[in-house]
């Protein structure tokens, strides 16, 4: 009788500390713009049930927004809680010799077992990575194929297992591929519930309404859908893992959708994002925050205070805690984001300062000549609407916005939130963008940013010569970084 009581007593001890500790599971999804899911105002009915359901779960947050345009440098904003010119990835490359610690050491020093399952390159600023698990990798040594709806399930079934092995409460990270190119097309192997049709599609305000554009966009919302099929997997195995009960679920964008003025962009639609945090017992479900502005640097903070884990120094966001439990915040009445280079090293650097009414951007790049250098100028959409430029002077317009832009950008995004009519120079709005410039030059300084230098709108000289020095800096990263292939010696 004693020796069982021992035994019973030892493993208390040993399960406790992990029931004590939360369950957190992240899901997000790549290039998918807030407005196509359903429950945040798409005009397709329905087109995201799974997604739909976990926010009925839930809380919604309206105001919600990432820090960049483009995938690596926003999930590192995540995983860091610092802006990418204090955590020093502003592109698509990762760093040696960091000096601060991000989600998985923080975690991991909690006593939570981390597993991560896509874009893992994109998530981790370092090598070697220090998650315990990465799920994209099968049992038998085979990587999932990552628009694959029925693999996330897998990959999440197993993550949870082998945190129960390890008797340790888990935080899993699940990136959904979808609806990142290359979209569903007809005759995929990897097949979404749901096939939309040109006709069957909304097209957004900032693009513009032809039917090449309108077969892109159905392969785009094709992909929305197979997104939220793996959401639906996703869910299925945290509920038949009997976990559901006891795990915060986080699910957001990392930006907008790939297609011209959306993805590698700062604007409205570039980086609202469809945030859903699901907590039973504490977040209200069905409910929707209007008012609070939060974004993803934001996120770390948050997973540390729900963990009940220390929050080191020198991270850059707030917790929003107080909001899941349904509690006040004083809100919060700007989100910084910036954008600094692309996949390739190009730099187009920008800057930008969202309040609840206006978006103020910066871009010192912008000299008349040099172009903006981005994904979506391969798409079928920006081809089509460069064709049209010749022949139509509305579509000319836009197509000049988007190549060269101007130094400063100044939207009402209550009233125009596809950002078409730039207000900078407006004499009704000088007073605004004064305001905003002081706001944006705050934090520069405080943040320590490098884009300060330049920041003088009207003195050409210093911002040309800020960016190339930022070209040449890229420049000489790739090549140190270009490997050598020695050419294959011939066979006699």
């Amino acid at each position: 009788m004693i020796n069982t009581l021992v035994r019973f007593l030892i493993f208390l001890s040993l399960i406790i500390p992990s029931l004590a500790k939360t369950n957190i599971l992240l899901i997000t999804v790549d290039d998918m713009s807030c407005d196509s899911v359903s429950s945040f105002g798409s005009k397709i009915k329905d087109i995201t049930p799974n997604i739909d359901k976990l926010a009925t779960q839930g809380l919604r947050f309206k105001k919600a927004h990432v820090q960049v345009g483009n995938c690596y440098p926003s999930r590192n904003v995540m995983m860091s809680g610092r802006y990418p010119h204090t955590s020093r990835v502003e592109g698509f490359y990762q760093i040696k010799n960091i000096k601060y610690p991000v989600l998985c050491d923080l975690m991991k020093g909690g006593g939570y077992y981390t597993a991560i399952r896509g874009k893992v390159n994109h998530s981790t600023p370092y090598q070697p990575y220090d998650w315990n698990e990465d799920l994209t990798v099968l049992q038998g040594g085979k990587k999932a194929h990552m628009k694959d709806a029925s693999s996330y399930y897998d990959s999440t079934r197993r993550g949870i297992n082998a945190a129960r092995k390890a008797q340790k409460p888990f935080f899993i990270n699940v990136n959904i591929s979808d609806p990142h190119k290359p979209f569903w097309k007809p005759g995929d192997a990897h097949p979404t519930s749901k096939i939309y049709n040109a006709e069957d599609v909304p097209v957004p305000g900032f693009l513009h309404d032809d039917p090449t554009i309108r077969k892109e966009l159905a392969l785009y919302y094709s992909s929305v859908r197979r997104a939220d099929d793996c959401v639906g997997a996703i869910m299925k195995a945290l509920t038949e893992s009997d976990q559901l009960n006891s795990t915060v679920v986080f699910f957001l964008s990392d930006h907008g959708m790939p297609l011209p003025f959306a993805k590698t962009q700062l604007y409205h639609h570039s980086t609202n994002t469809p945030l859903i945090v699901s907590w039973p017992g504490n977040t209200q479900s069905g409910s929707i925050n209007n008012s609070h502005m939060v974004s993803a640097i934001d996120l770390l903070p948050t997973f540390l205070d729900i963990a009940k884990i220390k929050e080191p120094k020198g991270l850059q966001g707030r917790t929003f805690y107080p909001l899941l439990k349904g509690k006040e915040q004083e809100d919060r009445d700007v989100i910084f984001k910036e954008y600094n280079e692309n996949a390739g090293g190009i730099r187009n650097p920008m800057r930008g300062v969202q309040t609840h009414q206006y978006l103020y951007l910066f871009n010192p790049w912008s000299n008349g000549k040099r172009t903006m250098a981005t994904a979506t100028n391969g798409t079928a959409t920006w081809k089509r609407m460069l064709a049209l430029s010749s022949n139509n002077d509305v579509i000319r317009k836009r197509v000049n916005v988007m190549r060269y832009r101007t130094v400063e950008e100044l939207y009402d995004v209550n009233n125009d939130p596809d950002c078409l009519n730039n207000l900078a120079k407006s004499k009704d709005h000088q007073n605004t963008i004064k305001s905003l410039r002081k706001t944006l030059n705050e934090w520069m300084k405080k943040t320590n940013d490098h884009a300060l230098v330049s920041f003088k709108p009207n003195n050409t000289k210093l911002m040309e010569d800020y960016v190339q020095s930022k070209q040449m800096e890229s420049d000489s990263r790739r090549k140190k970084k270009k490997k050598i292939i020695p050419k294959a010696k011939k066979s006699n």
